[in-house]
């Protein structure tokens, strides 16, 4: 029999605690093999079950998204969302991030292997990344937020840490295409007064995904008080992010790397100022050219 919302597990500890009740037969819940193995693998790889999409993880084992769903209800919980987010709680008290993820690349692959087997392997997974985030990609999402990035009388891109060399590249490429485009703490006095300089209607673009820097959720959240349209690139549903969004993208980065990967974000930003190009047309046209003579004035290089 399937458990209640009141007794599902709400932890990682508990939940794999269930599941060697469920595996020796002691728990009032009764699986099937495949939901068992499924089960199984997800606490496994707890990572790849806190931040991969619901139909990502169905395609990685083989099964339909409906699947996953009735294992969550299952379990007791009220969706897989539900059930996602126990492991998300549990790796966000983890305040070793990067440091895990060097150990998690040595003992899975070790010091022993050459380079170019391990840049083998990062291709390989960046490539899913890359595939994963194209068939996953939502077309109104899409069209939506280049019509705001397009139309908006300012935007603004905010990240920080690694995502700020991404949000320098976002304001670079849409800057060349229109005008009032910067990234927010571009006068280096502070997010306030990046904030300050901005209105209801205007747009900020928000980039930051586990483990979320809390200064950029904040951001987020009090821009959005203040009637910012919000357009988020994270990497889950659940992302704190997701909730202050207009549009919210959600970009898959397993990989070896020791931190985000950045490849799938990359791609995202090209086809979204792809997009913005192709909507302002000729005003986008005109700008470039403008930009080519001010270049040439400057008889500076491209």
């Amino acid at each position: 029999m399937p458990a209640t919302p009141n007794t599902a597990p709400q932890t990682l500890p508990e939940l794999q605690q269930l599941f060697d009740a469920i595996e020796a037969g002691t728990s009032s819940i009764t699986l099937g093999k495949a939901a068992r193995h499924i089960l199984g693998a997800l606490l496994t790889l707890p990572e790849q079950a806190a931040f991969s999409t619901i139909s990502a993880l169905a395609e990685r084992h083989n099964v339909s998204a409906s699947t996953l769903s009735r294992l969550s209800r299952r379990l007791g919980y009220s969706g897989f969302a539900q059930l996602q987010d126990v492991f998300r709680r549990s790796l966000t008290q983890d305040k070793g991030f990067y440091s895990n993820q060097v150990s998690r690349l040595l003992s899975q692959h070790g010091t022993d292997q050459n380079s170019l087997v391990r840049m083998t392997e990062l291709t390989r997974q960046e490539s899913a990344n890359l595939a994963e985030l194209t068939a996953s990609i939502d077309i109104a999402s899409l069209a939506g937020s280049a019509d705001m990035l397009a139309k908006a009388p300012r935007v603004r891109i905010h990240g920080v840490r690694q995502f700020s060399s991404l949000a320098m590249f976002m304001a670079y490429g849409l800057g060349m295409l229109r005008s009032d485009v910067a990234m927010l703490d571009s006068s280096h006095q502070g997010v306030a007064d990046g904030l300050a300089q901005l209105d209801s209607g205007d747009v900020l673009v928000v980039a930051s995904c586990y483990p979320y820097t809390p200064s950029v959720l904040a951001t987020a959240k009090i821009a959005a008080q203040h009637n910012i349209r919000i357009i988020a690139l994270t990497d889950a549903i659940s992302s704190p992010l997701c909730s202050t969004a207009i549009h919210s993208f959600l970009v898959p980065n397993h990989s070896l790397f020791f931190s985000n990967s950045m490849c799938a974000f990359m791609l995202l930003i090209e086809t979204l100022l792809s997009e913005v190009a192709n909507l302002l047309s000729d005003s986008g046209l005109t700008a470039l050219k403008r930009r080519e003579h001010l270049i040439s004035e400057l008889k500076a290089s491209l």
